[in-house]
């Protein structure tokens, strides 16, 4: 956490810069907005602001804006002004904070901004085998390309990595390659000289340099043009970088940690994205698979999600009744982890029993989910495998087994995939007992439909 304080309020802000400091951050001071913007704009960089609320807090707001420089502030005073308070707020602080500062309100703030209490939450075996790769090579220095679907947690795993490399103590810096054109994203990753173009003002330290000893996210980096990535290419392989306007190369020193949630092969194909490029960045591939195919982790990461909006609302921690767990197992969530989240701090909110029930489980559209069109044919097949188990008295597991996963394999509708991920297996091992069935001559559910099949799964 990288701290900056701007002002003095009487030494007040310089108590809690000792605070802030005692709680882990690297603290920086500035009298002014303008020494402000000087160390954001020389690399230093900064995660929180604290402003003296006597400052023209909406001239720096304005300023930051026109930089592009985007960093949450919080407004101090030593009053419980609340006209002060409301100015703050809608000058564009995040916050305001009384001082003398209490040490429980600035560790709170802290965290909030920091918020690396992102830990990797997981139970199943296929999310535990990305971790345990992370893991292994977390302390190189090795580039490494996550991949998987919009909300899978990318940013979280990277940031995982960081954490847990030798670079754990520098900067983590992070730019979200399809959030600006390639004009802007250039001068954001390589910085730019005063007068390189219109709007330069003074120089600005770019993310490569901030980044300087630590590690650098490139989010969704198949979004970036072409003729970046050349750039990009040259800053990888030889560690030094142009400022646009400059004309004299600047060693760094960082890891690159690159998303995306397009498949790279066809983008190479297709020419949207270097094929060198992406084997510099491809050195190690953490693939994370989409929630429906980690079904363990649903209820671990609801379960997770509801305790963390429930402190953050101050209201009781409720478990999930029976039937909103089967709800929230079989739902297909096409937006992930980042959907499910949504979800429960819904349920969170609207919960008012002994316990979350399927009630305050909504899809985006506000109807329950299991009433939902979003879970589909998988709840058919989840009802069907329900009444299938109910009379087990006098057969064999076998038996059973067989009749729960031909019974869900007709219920969707020979989707061998859609199969699988409600029963729980692997597609390898649904398909080998799929064969081993048809060798005992019971018909199998075609891929499609139609009429039971015999024969090869």
């Amino acid at each position: 956490m990288r701290l900056l304080i701007v002002g003095t309020l009487g030494g007040q802000l310089t108590i809690a810069s000792k605070i802030a400091m005692d709680k882990g951050a690297a603290v920086t001071h500035a009298d002014s907005n303008e020494q402000a913007l000087a160390v954001l704009r020389s690399g230093r960089g900064a995660d929180l602001l604290f402003v003296d609320v006597n400052l023209d807090i909406r001239d720096l707001v304005d300023r930051l804006d026109a930089e592009r420089i985007h960093v949450p502030i919080v407004a101090c005073g030593v009053t419980n002004d609340a006209r002060a308070a409301v100015r703050a707020i809608h000058a564009g602080a995040k916050e305001y904070i009384p001082l003398p500062p209490d040490p429980d309100l600035i560790a709170a703030v802290l965290a909030a901004v920091a918020n690396d209490s992102r830990d990797m939450i997981y139970r199943d075996d296929a999310m535990a085998a990305v971790v345990k790769l992370a893991q292994q090579i977390a302390g190189s220095d090795a580039s490494v390309l996550i991949t998987g679907e919009s909300g899978t947690g990318k940013e979280v795993l990277a940031r995982y990595l960081h954490t847990r490399s030798q670079r754990s103590k520098k900067p983590f810096i992070s730019v979200n390659c399809a959030a600006m054109p390639e004009s802007l994203l250039e001068s954001e990753l390589f910085g730019h000289e005063r007068g390189a173009f219109t709007g330069a003002l003074a120089r600005r330290i770019g993310k490569f340099e901030e980044a300087n000893g630590g590690t650098l996210l490139l989010d969704e980096i198949t979004e970036m043009d072409v003729r970046l990535q050349a750039k990009l290419l040259r800053a990888i392989q030889e560690r030094v970088i142009d400022r646009v306007g400059g004309g004299k190369p600047v060693p760094v020193d960082i890891r690159i940690v690159a998303t995306s949630n397009r498949n790279l092969t066809d983008a190479v194909r297709e020419g949207k994205f270097r094929e060198d490029l992406l084997f510099r960045l491809n050195v190690v591939n953490l693939k994370i698979p989409p929630l429906r195919e980690r079904p363990a982790d649903i209820v671990e990461l609801a379960q997770y999600f509801i305790k963390k909006y429930s402190e953050a609302n101050g209201l009781p921690v409720r478990a999930l009744s029976a039937e909103a767990r089967r709800a929230l197992s079989i739902n297909r969530w096409p937006g992930n982890v980042r959907e499910l989240e949504n979800t429960l701090h819904r349920a969170v909110l609207l919960s008012t029993g002994a316990e979350i029930g399927i009630d305050g489980i909504l899809a985006p559209d506000g109807v329950r989910l299991d009433q939902s069109r979003s879970v589909g044919a998988a709840a058919l097949a989840a009802n069907t495998a329900e009444q299938v188990t109910r009379n087990l008295v006098g057969r064999t597991v076998a038996e059973v087994e067989r009749d729960l996963i031909l019974e869900t394999l007709k219920h969707c509708l020979g989707n061998r995939t859609h199969a699988a991920n409600i029963l729980g297996i692997s597609i390898r091992t649904l398909r080998n007992k799929l064969n081993e069935y048809s060798a005992d001559g019971s018909p199998i559910p075609p891929p499609h439909g139609g009429e039971a099949m015999h024969g090869a799964a």
